[in-house]
This record gives structure tokens, C-alpha cells and sequence, in this order.
């Protein structure tokens, strides 16, 4: 998952940032309005963390013009305005949820994984395959009932392949799905990462689930 951090406290926002990066998302971030909605031109997220008080343009404002642009992104807003008016303006505005400030950290990835669970239509954080299992709550993965150790960006990829199982992905857009602007390597980092998944995901299985279609990028599926 991408997330786009838009938050003017500084401190917050790196704080933000840092423990959003070590639970393997793939995050930006900015200070002001006009700077978000420069990102919001040039990258897709999946989701924005939108404070409302910000200087140069108001996170109302940047929520407007993401729908108005009709950008398929979930917009989680983060601001110290709790009363009841504002969060209803902010929902029907258009936002997906709602957290005031000061809030807990593990409450922010619950809601990151709630709007996870909204945009795939899923009812719980679990994804299956064949006898895979991905839980993205607790972050494990088990075949055939074994756990299967992954480090955080391994999990992230696996992640985003089995919740698309079926479709295939090209390594540009799982390039730009988990990793952020300051990433300076090559889309062969991809093929890096899909050879670690294959080595723990199927090389002691007969069923192999990671596939390579050539010339456009990854899939994960059962064999036909």
C-alpha cells in the first residue's frame, strides 16, 4: 500500500511516516496543501492521511479536488477538530474516515487496514490461496500450516499480489505500489523480491501460486 502523509507538525509527521515505513508501507509525505496536491498529481496512493488545518491550502479543500479529479484513493482525515459538524463535513465531503488528534498509533494502522478492507471489499484482514494464507492483521503467512517468515517488504509485495490474485501486475506498478519517491534503484528490485517470495512461498511446494507472465509483469493464481 501507498500512502500519502499530509501533515503541517512537523514532528508528527515524521513520527507518522517513520512508523507507517516499519510496518512496511510505502509512504510520502508533505507539509502543505499545495505541495499534497502536487504529489496527488504525479503518484497513485491508496490512501491519504489528511490533516485539516494546513497552510497554503485546506486538507477540505485537497479532499474536494481528489473527488472532484475522481481519484480512486481512500482519504483518512487526521485533525484536532472533534465536533460533530466537522466530522460530518468531512465524510460527506467525501473522506472515508475520521480520527481526531491526539490519537494512538496502533488505532491509526487499524483504520489504515479497515480502508484496506473497503477498497478490496474484503470483511476481514485474512487473504487466501490454494493452502496460502496471508493475515494482514497479525502479519503471518502460513502454507500448508507452516508459518513462513517474511521481512517487511517481502510481506508488503505478497500483500499486494494475493489481494490482486488473478490480475496481473506489471513491475511498474508494483514498483510505484511499494515503493516512494525516494527509492533510487531499478525495477529489477522487483525481480529480487519475487525470487526471495518464490524461494519461501513455493519451492517445497509441488502447486506453484507466483507466476511470471512475460513481457508484462507477475500474477498470482492456482495453476489451470
Amino acid at each position: 500500500m501507498r500512502i500519502l502523509v499530509v501533515e503541517d507538525e512537523r514532528g508528527l509527521n515524521r513520527v507518522l511516516t517513520k512508523h507507517l515505513k516499519n510496518n512496511g508501507y510505502s509512504v510520502d509525505s508533505c507539509e502543505n496543501g499545495r505541495e499534497a496536491i502536487e504529489y496527488l498529481d504525479l503518484a497513485a496512493y491508496d490512501l491519504v492521511l489528511l490533516d485539516v488545518m494546513l497552510p497554503g491550502m485546506s486538507g477540505w479543500d485537497i479532499l474536494h479536488y481528489i473527488r472532484e479529479k475522481n481519484m480512486d484513493t481512500s482519504v483518512l482525515m487526521l485533525t484536532a477538530l472533534d465536533s460533530t459538524e466537522d466530522k460530518v463535513k468531512g465524510l460527506d465531503g467525501g473522506a472515508d474516515d475520521y480520527l481526531t488528534k491526539p490519537f494512538a498509533l496502533e488505532e491509526l494502522l487499524a483504520r489504515i487496514r479497515l480502508a484496506t478492507r473497503k477498497q478490496r471489499g474484503s470483511r476481514n484482514n485474512i487473504y487466501t490461496l490454494a493452502d496460502l494464507s496471508v493475515d494482514c492483521h497479525r502479519r503471518m503467512v502460513s502454507r500448508g500450516g507452516k508459518e513462513i517468515i517474511l521481512s517487511a517488504k517481502e510481506f508488503s509485495m505478497l500483500e499486494y499480489l494475493i489481494a490482486n490474485k488473478g490480475i496481473v501486475l506489471s513491475r511498474e506498478k508494483i514498483l510505484n505500489h511499494l515503493w516512494d519517491y525516494d527509492y533510487e534503484g531499478s525495477s529489477n528490485m522487483i525481480d529480487v523480491y519475487i525470487r526471495h517470495l518464490r524461494k519461501k512461498i513455493d519451492q517445497s511446494h509441488d502447486v506453484k501460486l507466483i507466476h511470471t507472465v512475460r513481457g508484462v509483469g507477475y500474477v498470482m493464481r492456482e495453476p489451470s
